[in-house]
């Protein structure tokens, strides 16, 4: 496992209270309208969100804050790179008419709300933020120097973006925005500090808005789906005729077609950011991590499967109108959360079987010698 005793927090209840007042907090910005949340005070309400989240991660342990050096340097370099981005960021001036790719990605995060693919994103950053404060003393602990290949990094990330300004892409700006920040950290506090910190900057790819690039994934996903429903459908006594992405009764009593919007994307990500975030927490394998993250897949595809099975059985048991609400998500939105399930209870057991089995070769190794 790679979580250290030495990161254990004796949490005082001011920090606990802390801790429950922000999560409350982004929750209350996290359940506002789209249309809010894509207005300037939206937005600045959530840059000030992030700020108020760094503070308290800094109030939470400043000691640590205090061991890092050349604070000043980085920070100075930081703000400028944001900057750019800021003012010089995004060349599409269209539905986002702004040139900072930072509200480029608001307005694309949050567009249609929660229902959009990309919305996950607005989270990466507190998610990325809270395992560097956890890895904080793994960190702090490493050899921290001035290491000159970083320049190289930076120049490479700022010719991606230029690249990505240039051709109108704003996907590459978003990665070149990130491999920047690396860069800079690498350039501030060495090769070692890049090694460790490569998982919390890996996440940073959900960030990226890729979903309307992915057709030629989600479409062969949503037949696949819909094509596992039919057949098991017709095994449970239901009759049930495929057309493409449409799911329709013989008789009449009810159609569906299974759109891009419910294809299974969030799920998919929602499972494999899952996958990432365990498989790099409890293992120090590859291997390991990245048989947790391939069975992200056939997860997600097992938990959309079984919301529209719920679907089709609501409807052959009480017509169209019964599936619409199951579609809709039940009591409290109950089975819209069907999805994530199999990801989860599977993810934990896998992981679990996986330990047990490390646990036995280390006991076997350990007879043997």
């Amino acid at each position: 496992m790679n979580e250290s005793k030495n990161n254990a927090v004796a949490w005082k209840p001011s920090q606990i209270f802390g801790v429950v007042l922000f999560a409350l907090i982004l929750l209350k910005w996290s359940n506002g309208s789209a249309e809010w949340k894509v207005t300037p005070l939206g937005k600045d309400f959530y840059f000030l969100l992030l700020l108020a989240f760094w503070l308290m991660l800094y109030l939470f342990d400043r000691n640590a804050w205090s061991q890092i050096p050349g604070k000043i340097f980085f920070f100075t370099l930081l703000a400028a790179w944001l900057l750019l981005f800021q003012f010089l960021g995004n060349s599409i001036l269209g539905y986002a008419h702004t040139s900072s790719l930072f509200g480029w990605l608001s307005s694309t995060y949050n567009t249609g709300g929660e229902q959009n693919d990309s919305y996950y994103g607005n989270f990466i950053p507190f998610l990325v933020g809270g395992i560097f404060w956890w890895k904080r003393k793994e960190l702090l602990a490493l050899p921290l120097k001035l290491w000159s290949p970083g320049l190289l990094m930076l120049a490479s990330a700022l010719a991606l973006h230029i690249f990505g300004y240039v051709i109108q892409q704003p996907a590459f700006s978003v990665v070149a925005l990130f491999a920047g920040v690396y860069a800079l950290m690498s350039l501030a506090w060495g090769r070692e500090w890049l090694r460790h910190s490569a998982y919390p900057f890996f996440l940073f790819v959900f960030s990226i808005p890729l979903t309307a690039h992915l057709n030629f994934i989600l479409f062969p996903l949503r037949l696949f789906v819909c094509w596992l429903v039919e057949m098991v459908a017709h095994i449970a006594g239901i009759d049930v005729i495929r057309q493409g992405t449409q799911l329709i009764d013989p008789s009449g009593t009810f159609q569906y077609e299974v759109a891009a919007a419910c294809g299974g994307m969030r799920s998919l990500i929602a499972v494999f950011l899952l996958a990432t975030i365990y498989g790099f927490a409890m293992f120090r394998s590859p291997g390991k991590r990245i048989f947790l993250m391939v069975l992200a897949g056939p997860f997600a595809v097992l938990g959309n499967m079984l919301r529209l099975l719920a679907i089709i059985v609501a409807a052959e048991m009480g017509g169209q109108e019964w599936g619409n609400y199951v579609h809709e998500g039940g009591p409290f939105g109950i089975i819209s959360l069907l999805p994530y399930v199999p990801g989860i209870v599977g993810l934990l057991w896998v992981g679990r079987w996986l330990e047990k089995r490390e646990a036995q070769n280390k006991s076997a190794e350990g007879e043997r010698a």
